[in-house]
């Protein structure tokens, strides 16, 4: 059996919007967008994905789906993505975890994991 990672849904008020929010944070290119649907990828032929699709109704709570992202350089990555319109976001993980909680405009959280650690040999 095969079995391939395509993409991630994420739910969205302005699936357009959102998505390019997206794809311009993580430099990414457009592969397909409607009305209700906004697909992007890091490559046009590489997966997984990421595709927005309009729904109506709006967050109601934390997310139970979120992405990681292991920076270079953690605090870099969060200034850039501050500037970009993510803004910081408290979902109980405290003062001394070695993440930062954002979100993006529709408030959907993703974290910026603290840097990779040299693997010992």
């Amino acid at each position: 059996m095969s079995l391939e990672w395509e993409q991630v849904i994420v739910h969205s008020a302005d699936p357009a919007a959102l998505g390019q929010w997206w794809a311009e944070a993580l430099g990414w290119v457009v592969v397909y967008s409607s009305a209700d649907e906004f697909e992007i990828r890091p490559a046009p032929d590489r997966m997984p994905g990421i595709d927005f699709v309009r729904i109506d109704e709006p967050k109601k709570a934390k997310s139970r789906l979120h992405l990681d992202f292991r920076p270079d350089d953690q605090a870099a990555e969060v200034a850039r993505f501050l500037a970009h319109g993510a803004r910081r976001v408290d979902i109980g993980q405290g003062e001394q975890a070695s993440w930062v909680v954002l979100a993006d405009p529709e408030d959907n959280e993703f974290c910026i994991l603290g840097e990779r650690r040299p693997e010992n040999d």
